[in-house]
């Protein structure tokens, strides 16, 4: 392989386009169509049939005893917020490298976020989390980014010594383990998506699900008007005045498309993500010990797993190559791959968005987040730094196990860090050089 970068003209590791296997997800065969053509000929797109099927499938795959879909992940997240009764003056705390769907929900609530500070593995950060804790803390939003998982240990045990309730948002990590036991199943309750594009793909549907009949039934009576009655409202008597009505005022019901969709891709799921953990696992141990840069991935060995490893992405130390800022080491190492497929960063950190400062939703005069708060979230804000000192940047998300390619990806970004001092030494930096981006926006 030549040394010289391609960056400055040299011959790049991967000069062709990869089999398009390699990459294409979700897998969909001759049973997913027929599931989905069913629909269609049935006009079921409205119906609930399909999705409480599903539901009973999946409360099953986890191994919980209720579970309620949604039309998609940012709205079964706004009912895991109804379903604990997070209100106005509540605060709840939410890693702050995370998408804006985890938490911005709050708004609608009257209640306030607060962001705590993330590991070098871009989790929720344990040894951040009591800082933010105040009277009037009811909740922590744990987010398993990138489909690491949070350590829940920890987490679980601050939540039980403050009396706090605990939200999961698995949205990165469906069907991941921790230590044994999926994740989603160890809060009050947990929900997230299966867009199109996360390792669970089933179109754009969410999920909620809970072990807690009563966080259940709130949940359906949020955004369900069809079961916000007492064929499903058998305990939560308090809800049988408002039967018919969706409570929180918008209709969640999936698309049964998804649903069917989402019964027959989860019948092979969790194969599926074996072979994808087996190909990224081998990415990453072809780098290990490579300067400069980590895998954030989990030791499998103590029956933890990273799911169907959604949007892999590795942790970037610059001082251990020479300060070379992540957005120029991806511009090199895009230029070795002949793609776009190594970006610097990932969400940018939510404390840094204008919408948590200024955003006046319900105009009050006072912005929104602290509408209901007593005390200054800007000097909160302040304390949380990440996105000054956590660096990332994103890998390929192989979806087989095809070794000569994985082993030439890998090759593209150890030659970038085996050449550093070439890029260190240009003078211009890349502009690049922040820790992510607002998806939605034109900016990589």
């Amino acid at each position: 392989m030549e040394k010289k970068l391609a960056y400055f003209g040299g011959t790049p590791v991967i000069g062709e386009k990869a089999p398009e296997s390699l990459f294409r997800w979700p897998i969909i065969t001759e049973e997913d169509e027929a599931a989905a053509l069913a629909v269609i000929r049935n006009n079921a797109f409205s119906g609930i049939d399909i999705t409480e099927k599903f539901q009973d499938e999946f409360a099953a795959f986890l191994g919980v005893k209720h579970a309620v879909c949604y039309c998609n992940g940012t709205l079964s997240l706004a009912a895991a917020m109804f379903a604990i009764g997070l209100g106005a003056g509540d605060e709840i705390i939410c890693p702050t490298k995370t998408y804006w769907g985890s938490i911005t929900q709050t708004v609608t609530f009257g209640a306030t976020p607060v962001f705590c500070n993330i590991t070098d593995m871009l989790s929720m950060d344990p040894a951040d989390i009591e800082r933010c804790i105040t009277e009037r803390t009811k909740a922590l939003m744990v987010v398993h980014y990138f489909a690491y998982p949070a350590d829940m240990d920890a987490i679980m045990a601050i939540a039980k010594k403050h009396n706090l309730l605990v939200i999961e948002d698995v949205s990165h990590a469906q069907g991941g383990m921790y230590k044994g036991r999926r994740l989603g199943t160890f809060g009050d309750v947990a929900a997230m998506s299966l867009m199109s594009g996360k390792s669970f793909a089933a179109g754009e549907l969410g999920i909620l699900v809970t072990n807690t009949r009563a966080y259940y039934e709130r949940a359906l009576a949020y955004a369900h008007y069809e079961r916000n009655n007492k064929n499903y409202i058998t305990e939560s008597c308090d809800l049988h005045p408002y039967a018919g009505i969706a409570l929180g005022g918008v209709k969640g019901r999936a698309n049964q498309l998804c649903s069917a969709m989402a019964r027959v891709q989860l019948k092979y799921y969790d194969a599926r993500c074996a072979e994808i953990r087996r190909a990224m696992n081998y990415f990453w141990d072809l780098l290990e010990g490579a300067r400069g840069i980590r895998a954030i991935r989990v030791d499998e060995s103590e029956g933890s797993n990273m799911g169907g490893w959604y949007c892999p992405h590795g942790a970037y130390y610059p001082a251990e190559l020479g300060g070379l800022s992540v957005g120029k080491f991806c511009e090199a190492v895009r230029a070795e791959l002949g793609g776009d497929i190594c970006w610097a960063g990932g969400n940018y950190c939510l404390h840094t968005h204008e919408a948590f400062h200024t955003f006046d939703f319900n105009h009050l005069g006072r912005p929104t987040r602290v509408a209901y708060c007593d005390r200054d979230m800007v000097g909160e804000d302040a304390l949380c730094r990440p996105s000054e000192e956590k660096y990332c940047f994103s890998v390929p998300w192989f979806k087989h196990f095809d070794k000569e390619w994985i082993e030439r990806y890998a090759a593209a970004y150890r030659k970038v860090c085996e050449n550093y001092k070439e890029l260190t030494e240009e003078n211009e930096q890349s502009p690049a050089d922040a820790a992510g981006r607002w998806y939605g926006t034109s900016n990589q």
